[in-house]
């Protein structure tokens, strides 16, 4: 491995960027809220990354981005760049089949088993699955060999998360290790001197797994909130994991009721933020922890680029989160052909923009953080 150079993903693209409640960073394309008539969405229907009505929103945002640039070359082809057959090759497809695009995804991740390379076709898209980000090199030659064009009718979406920052299998314990530092902030903060840092710690990674992403919805904002009430005292772990796996409660919003029926017992600090998550809630909003994301956001933005140059690079990849410099080179000779690159995140945008009381202490957009740009030689 070896360190290239300091760079921002703004560097190759710009504000050509959404977030999960998709709304671009560049004012000047249209939203979901513009598009939820077009697309005959009900209110508050905000489609995760998986969903086709997600890949029709990006497929109209992303003809409008070609649009505002050069409006007689519209898109006819995709190529997508991720780290997860299911999330983003599910996106990928989505989004081509949203549009009628033909397409090509580059499923990255960097595995210790011997190369391999999988080809995954679906009539006019197809999946190239590597274990290993430097065989970007190879996907580009597979593209040649199958004409496929990069040109001004190409779109290069990024997925931005464990992808272009923070790769899978390279530097995405990072983002994980910083969100984990951003809930303990959060309740250290609700809790004050009553915060138990073990039981966070076992409550967090048991409610983790898979065998309760039913009740949590895999969502982080659930997990975290989850954990304060246990750590508050409200209900000990034990007897909650045992009412899961019963059945009672079965979904997030049973066990906030449950927390609503007993409310009285909680702290002023905790039933504030009860309060303010439940309301969230109710009214559909994914993200209802915001203090928590805050924190995430600015635990993020701090571990990208703060080590010196001349730090090992075994030491930035373990502390800072990074740009993935093979991606970075594929973007920049995508664009230099023409293309239109787009950025996507599935992280909420309290954990990738400053609120205001940071953004007027000079905190910028993740994406435009500078930090250093990581890879394989």
């Amino acid at each position: 491995m070896k360190c290239f150079e300091r760079a921002a993903i703004s560097e190759f693209l710009g504000d050509q960027i959404v977030f999960r409640n998709l709304l671009p960073f560049d004012s000047r394309l249209p939203g979901l809220p513009e598009l939820r008539k077009k697309l005959k969405f009900p209110e508050n229907f905000l489609p995760r990354k998986s969903m086709p009505e997600y890949g029709a929103v990006i497929a109209e945002i992303v003809q409008a981005a070609r649009q505002l640039t050069l409006p007689k070359a519209p898109i006819q082809r995709v190529i997508y760049v991720g780290d997860t057959r299911m999330n983003d090759g599910q996106a990928f497809l989505n989004i081509c089949r949203a549009a009628g695009w033909k397409g090509i995804a580059f499923i990255g991740s960097d595995r210790l088993e011997p190369l391999s390379i999988e080809l995954e076709k679906h009539n006019d898209q197809t999946l190239y699955i590597a274990n290993r980000w430097q065989a970007v090199n190879k996907f580009e030659t597979f593209l040649a060999e199958s004409n496929f064009t990069i040109n001004e009718e190409t779109a290069v979406l990024f997925d931005l998360d464990k992808t272009l920052l923070g790769a899978r299998g390279r530097n995405d314990k990072v983002i994980d290790a910083k969100r984990l530092r951003a809930a303990e902030d959060t309740l250290r903060d609700a809790l004050g001197s009553d915060y138990n840092p073990d039981l966070f710690q076992e409550a967090y990674h048991i409610l983790n797994q898979i065998e309760f992403h039913p009740f949590t919805a895999d969502n982080q904002d659930y997990l975290v909130y989850i954990c304060l009430i246990i750590s508050s005292g409200l209900i000990s772990l034990p007897e909650l994991t045992s009412c899961v796996r019963a059945g009672k409660p079965s979904q997030f919003q049973d066990f906030l009721e449950y927390v609503e029926e007993r409310n009285g017992s909680l702290t002023p600090k905790v039933r504030e933020i009860h309060d303010s998550v439940l309301a969230r809630v109710q009214s559909g909003d994914p993200t209802p922890f915001k203090s928590f994301r805050y924190n995430e956001f600015r635990r993020t933005v701090e571990h990208m680029g703060h080590l010196a140059d001349t730090s090992p690079v075994e030491e930035m990849l373990a502390e800072e989160i990074v740009i993935t410099a093979e991606i970075q080179t594929f973007a920049n000779r995508c664009k230099r052909l023409g293309s239109l690159l787009f950025g996507l995140s599935d992280k909420p945008d309290e954990a990738t923009l400053p609120p205001e009381e940071l953004k007027t202490q000079g905190y910028l957009p993740v994406h435009r953080v500078v930090t250093h740009v990581i890879g394989e030689e």
